[in-house]
């Protein structure tokens, strides 16, 4: 018995050093050289002050804000409750969510990433045309005119890489950041 412990307790040792501590140290490392604001969680900051990450979603409810999709962690985008509603197409509930949202938001078609979750909850992004949708509202709160808001949504936006295809997003901590700098 203690001929057959002994090895199985030398190789649970050996990998624990190797995969638990020596490979995520490794590479931790490699990220923190090669990318480290990404490793360090794309943090966003304002007059020294940490306000978000570029990464993950942030509930913006006010009318002077550009307002990301609805999370499936609503209303507080909860990075620590990030999951999907696991709601499928045919279920009843999401119908009348969905069904919801778009007659709160009036009887015009609206983009559908204004009515429907995303799958983490936390999208930090809405598509082009959700943010130019709510361009009068959000100039109408803030007393602007809607070229400045278009200017602030345009800055940014950012389109699909090397030719893939794929709507224009816009970064909601972005655009409202600068939204509110345009204020000043």
């Amino acid at each position: 018995m203690i001929s057959q412990l002994r090895p199985a307790l030398a190789m649970l040792g050996a990998f624990t050093l190797v995969l638990g501590i020596a490979y995520p140290l490794a590479i931790t490392g490699i990220a923190q050289v090669a990318m480290p604001w990404q490793a360090n969680g794309s943090l966003v900051e304002r007059n020294g002050a940490v306000v978000g990450s570029s990464l993950i979603g942030q509930s913006f409810q006010r009318p002077e804000y550009l307002h990301p999709r609805p999370s499936a962690t609503d209303p507080a985008y909860d990075a620590g409750a990030s999951a999907g509603s696991n709601l499928g197409p045919s279920s009843a509930v999401l119908l009348e969510q969905v069904r919801g949202r778009a007659r709160a938001l009036g009887p015009e078609a609206v983009p559908s990433g204004m009515v429907t979750s995303s799958a983490s909850g936390l999208d930090p992004h809405v598509t082009l045309d959700a943010a130019l949708r709510q361009a009068d509202r959000i100039a109408a709160a803030r007393g602007i005119p809607v070229s400045d808001v278009h200017a602030a949504i345009a800055g940014a936006t950012s389109r699909p890489a090397i030719g893939i295809p794929g709507a224009p997003l816009v970064n909601v901590l972005a655009a409202n950041l600068a939204l509110d700098a345009a204020r000043r």
